[in-house]
């Protein structure tokens, strides 16, 4: 085979797997499916939902102190008594003791004894004030859960943005190769013709292996990058996706962006870390008052009824009811020490709060900053780019003319890969920053 060819097809042998492995058929997936998916079934985002149902069945606990209680009791067995342990004598009518005053057991006696009990709080504020702290606590447990989903959800977009660039660094170093054939088949030709070097063909197929190398290792990459997406997606690795977005998919307009303002208020009324946050503060803050509510007096109602006897043939009613009042009097001022926890913990619960909404307006107010930056630096790659590849241009007709050596068009080339991986990466940023006002504004798994 004619070295040309032979070096060319070397070449497409390199790109093709790369373009096979990108067009694996797969579950379709743009840039906000892939957050959405991490968010429902991620495992950091389905651990925070089982936390947050713990907190839930807590509640529930809470909720039995106000609910009636009801139970049963069922006894058959023989018991004996010591005499001694009534506390008072039994007398005949001479007044002589019937038992012996140091005392004696009597029995066993079969007892049987058939009972239900049941019990109801009519008025207990303390029990209300810790249901409804328990209930609070709950729904902070949700809220923080969908912070936990959010977070899954940014982390699975930055490694689908990961993946993306590591594509379009494959496509890149497969463009170069193509180039890198190209420009040695030139300078064989030449050199056959006559009108060329050996050391332009020696500088064209040491390129050419540069560029292969090159080729190899964006193909392990963007391979990576894959298996990071789908460990980051809650995926089986056999499950394979495709990417359907691509790096300049969206259009860069600064022109659209929110105001700073309004994207500050947006965050601080939808970031679920404010929310959790802020029921938080609510849950605290009723704990504090079922604290205090303890010192009122609870009032319940109970009844007990059943029957007891020697055995079933010969049972007899016995019942008891009333209404207890329970008045704490004295704890050892223990309640004042749980009331000076629980305030310190509202506290401190209200700094971490103002810290996270200060927290908010910085982050979105960078995230802003990053799209204007991204989206200029975009501008400048792209015309950086249009120029690298009018210099190859002219080069490569130079070199054709005979006029030039190689040289030139082997520099030039280099700087094309430079201009090319410049604008990756400003792309790269751009989308980085999507993802990030996306973020600081709760709203990433509404990206499209």
């Amino acid at each position: 085979m004619h070295p040309a060819r032979r070096t060319a097809l070397a070449l497409a042998l390199l790109v093709a797997p790369a373009g096979l492995a990108a067009q694996d058929a797969g579950r379709p997936l743009t840039l906000g499916e892939a957050a959405r998916l991490a968010a429902r079934q991620s495992a950091q985002a389905e651990g925070a939902r089982l936390r947050a149902d713990q907190l839930d069945a807590r509640a529930q606990q809470r909720r039995a102190d106000l609910l009636p209680n009801v139970s049963a009791l069922a006894s058959d067995g023989q018991r004996t008594f010591n005499t001694a342990t009534f506390g008072f004598d039994f007398l005949d009518p001479s007044g002589v003791p019937l038992f012996d005053p140091t005392g004696e057991v009597l029995g066993p006696v079969h007892t049987i004894d058939l009972r239900g009990r049941v019990s109801q709080s009519l008025l207990d504020v303390a029990a209300v004030d810790r249901y409804r702290s328990a209930r609070t606590t709950a729904s902070a447990g949700e809220a923080e859960a969908a912070s936990v989903a959010d977070q899954a959800a940014a982390v699975a977009a930055g490694a689908y943005l990961r993946a993306l660039r590591a594509q379009a660094q494959l496509d890149a170093r497969a463009a170069d190769s193509t180039l890198a054939a190209e420009l040695l088949q030139i300078a064989r030709d030449q050199l056959r013709a006559g009108v060329g070097v050996a050391l332009d063909v020696t500088r064209a197929e040491a390129q050419a292996a540069t560029v292969r190398a090159q080729l190899i290792t964006a193909r392990n990459d963007r391979d990576r990058a894959r298996l990071e997406l789908q460990r980051a997606l809650g995926l089986s690795l056999a499950e394979p996706v495709t990417l359907t977005d691509h790096l300049d998919a969206f259009a860069v307009d600064t022109a659209a962006l929110p105001a700073e303002a309004e994207a500050v208020d947006r965050a601080i009324a939808r970031r679920p870390d404010l929310r959790a946050a802020d029921a938080q503060l609510r849950a605290a803050e009723q704990q504090v008052a079922a604290v205090r509510a303890e010192r009122l007096p609870a009032v319940g109602v109970f009844a007990d009824q059943g029957a007891i006897g020697l055995d079933y043939g010969n049972l007899k009613n016995t019942y008891t009811w009333g209404v207890q009042l329970s008045l704490p009097l004295f704890d050892g001022l223990r309640r004042e020490g749980r009331i000076s926890e629980q305030r310190a913990v509202a506290r401190e619960v209200d700094v971490r709060r103002r810290d996270l909404r200060q927290q908010a307006a910085i982050e979105v107010r960078e995230a802003l900053l990053d799209l204007t930056a991204a989206a200029e630096q975009v501008a400048a790659a792209r015309e950086r780019l249009r120029l690298a590849d009018q210099e190859l241009a002219q080069a490569r007709d130079r070199f054709r003319a005979g006029v030039a050596s190689n040289a030139d068009v082997i520099t030039a080339s280099f700087a094309l890969t430079g201009s090319r991986n410049l604008v990756i990466d400003a792309l790269t940023l751009y989308q980085s920053a999507r993802v990030g006002l996306a973020r600081a504004q709760g709203s990433i798994t509404e990206l499209p």
